[in-house]
């Protein structure tokens, strides 16, 4: 298992791509990020539901490293036409200190070096803080369709810059 950081002052960030030896640290960081959100919906958001294994070998999943410990996660699926978004979770404790924008960041650096003009995401129309923040990162809604008793609210960004597809 993992030891709690001493504090939250980031002395040295990373981010690597993960590996099956740390499915369980997603699953952890996943869970715990997550977790807030369960009375929320009244059920387990989709990336708590998820084989994180499985993801790992078939997506782009990033670890965000401070030192050697990790504290944050983003799932990215590949799509014909752009790059979905499919989970950034950070370490709960750690959560409103610019993580996950950096990690949001890397999944822009990410669609542009593959040749993606565009990224996107999803999110629950009841999670309206999120909303909000992915408005001010540039954010455009797209469309909105029922899902499991709540509505899922389609959200993508274009890109320029990018340097071909791989």
């Amino acid at each position: 298992m993992f030891t709690e950081p001493e504090a939250a002052t980031f002395h040295h960030l990373e981010i690597r791509r993960a590996r099956q030896e740390d499915a369980e640290a997603v699953a952890v960081i996943t869970d715990s990020a997550y977790g807030s959100y369960l009375p929320l919906l009244g059920r387990k958001p989709q990336p708590m539901t998820a084989d994180h294994r499985k993801m790992i070998g078939e997506n782009d999943v990033w670890l965000l490293f401070d030192e050697d410990y990790p504290v944050g996660v983003l799932v990215l699926v590949d799509e014909p036409d752009s790059l979905l978004i499919y989970s950034v979770a950070i370490r709960p404790e750690l959560q409103k200190q610019g993580l996950g924008r950096r990690l949001l960041g890397w999944a822009e650096h990410e669609a542009r070096r593959t040749g993606r003009p565009r990224i996107r995401l999803y999110t629950s129309a009841l999670m309206a803080a999120n909303i909000e923040l992915y408005r001010a990162l540039g954010y455009l809604e797209t469309d909105r369709e029922p899902y499991m008793g709540s509505t899922l609210v389609h959200m993508s960004k274009r890109l320029g810059g990018g340097v071909g597809r791989t």
